[in-house]
């Protein structure tokens, strides 16, 4: 595919925003809305030297703004979109050093107008589709593993529906499939994280199992490395702009698209979706009501842990990812 012709069909995309029922730039965000609180850490123990604290973020200039990027690793590239409010720093670096770890090359960014990417802001899944469609190619990247986290996946899953030729595999970590759910997302969700500045009880209960003793433990370290004075992030996503994006309460559906599913159902495409078998933002019962369609489409989910447990579980997560990565492959 050609850049005009990428480009077209990112226009195509935007246009018919309508029929994905993609509202004034955003989509019914569900609880992945408020994935997305500024968390203010509190006195945290320094964490160790790491690859992701020793990758300097970087900036390409391309479409008429700055995108803020890290690259981690070397190998095969993994380009990860992030969730509702995601900023680079906000990932955990135990999880981005395993894949790293495992030889692949992890591309982490800022969207268009968040954090210290420059350009107008939006939830556009269309315009942020682009974003990452935009890095991928001024990178020169090739051949690439396309995921998400939350919102992310809503993003890789487009950007597999439009440039799925580009792509080898998708990794998708606690999205929300396209169309009707069997499951919303719960209510208590978007009661927590309206709150403000986040707690620690706050990130364990909206990412993590807070009836599970070994799921808070997890919760308690990966906010420790996430907000050690160690880990550069980059500046949050405004709460109250970000409240304007979404609705309050849990809709179904979140993701309103006939045409991702249908591509999906169509697609080449090995697709893994890891999540936890407590994620009141996104249930996974969703995906397992769809696995009959996608004939693509691989299955973990992780026991007592919630819509992070790729940061419950890093390095497992990380060498299952690897694994699909190297056992999966294009029809």
């Amino acid at each position: 595919m050609t850049q005009d012709q990428s480009a077209a069909g990112i226009e195509t995309l935007a246009l018919t925003s309508r029929r994905l029922a993609l509202k004034n730039g955003a989509v019914t965000l569900s609880a992945l809305a408020l994935s997305a609180f500024a968390l203010s850490p509190p006195a945290l123990a320094k964490m160790k030297h790491n690859k992701v604290t020793a990758t300097p973020t970087r900036f390409v200039d391309v479409g008429g703004r700055r995108l803020a990027y890290r690259s981690v690793g070397k190998g095969k590239p993994i380009v990860l979109a992030h969730r509702f409010r995601g900023v680079l720093g906000l990932w955990d670096p135990a999880f981005i050093n395993a894949l790293a770890s495992q030889g692949f090359q992890v591309v982490t960014f800022d969207h268009s107008g968040f954090g210290m990417s420059t350009g107008e802001k939006s939830y556009n899944p269309a315009s942020m589709t682009k974003d990452a469609k935009d890095l991928i190619d001024a990178l020169g990247l090739k051949d690439v593993v396309i995921g998400g986290w939350s919102f992310g996946g809503i993003v890789a899953q487009i950007y597999v529906a439009m440039f799925g030729a580009s792509v080898s595999h998708a990794v998708l970590i606690a999205a929300t499939p396209p169309g009707h759910l069997v499951k919303p997302g719960d209510q208590h969700f978007y009661d927590l994280a309206a709150q403000g500045p986040a707690t620690l009880e706050q990130y364990t209960t909206m990412f993590f199992d807070p009836d599970d003793a070994a799921s808070r433990s997890a919760s308690q370290r990966s906010f420790a490395r996430i907000f050690s004075s160690e880990n550069p992030r980059s500046p949050d996503v405004p709460l109250e702009w970000a409240l304007t994006q979404v609705p309050h309460s849990p809709p179904n559906p979140v993701f309103p698209s006939d045409e991702v599913l249908q591509a999906l159902r169509n697609t080449n495409v090995p697709i893994l979706h890891l999540n936890g078998d407590h994620d009141i933002s996104f249930p996974v019962e969703n995906w397992y009501a769809l696995s009959g369609q996608l004939p693509t489409l691989n299955l973990i989910t992780y026991p007592r842990a919630g819509h992070a447990a790729h940061f419950q579980y890093p390095e497992l997560a990380a060498s299952q990812i690897a694994a699909f990565i190297k056992d999966a492959h294009k029809a």
